[in-house]
């Protein structure tokens, strides 16, 4: 039985290597489809038609507090050498009341290129926080 409000943002997982997987925001779940122009020189219209093309992806931005001990993104991020890199493929599941997937997005060959420590500022009482940029070869949705 479908639900007949929406689901709340903030009841999600992500799964993939990292030993702890919380992250408190991810962002950038989005795929573009590029239209590409198209014109017969025999056409008798005087306009281009559009045709689907490629598919262009946003990065994914995963931000979570710091633990002690917790390094698995920085080590993550630091596997990237000249031409190689260890690629994850990562779920992303928004969650229902019964803590179930109710929405899937899966990311495909994913790899960090940008980790961004904390703001430290000594007159602020607020979280560490980390963020991870991450590219990849394609995201899929599915409705569960």
């Amino acid at each position: 039985m479908a639900s007949s409000y929406p689901l709340p943002a903030f009841h999600f997982t992500v799964e993939s290597g990292f030993s702890r997987i919380s992250f408190t925001e991810v962002r950038g779940l989005e795929a573009v489809n590029i239209p590409l122009t198209y014109r017969e020189g025999n056409s008798v219209e005087y306009s281009l038609m559009k045709i689907p093309g490629m598919q262009k992806f946003t990065n994914l931005i995963m931000k979570r507090g710091i633990c002690a001990g917790d390094n698995d993104l920085v080590t993550w991020f630091n596997t990237i050498q000249l031409h190689t890199v260890e690629r994850r493929d990562l779920t992303v599941a928004l969650l229902n009341e019964n803590h179930e997937p109710s929405h899937v997005w899966k990311v495909k060959n994913a790899w960090p290129v940008r980790v961004t420590g904390p703001v430290l500022d000594a007159i602020n009482n607020t979280i560490a926080f980390e963020e991870i940029e991450i590219t990849h070869e394609g995201i899929t949705s599915e409705l569960i």
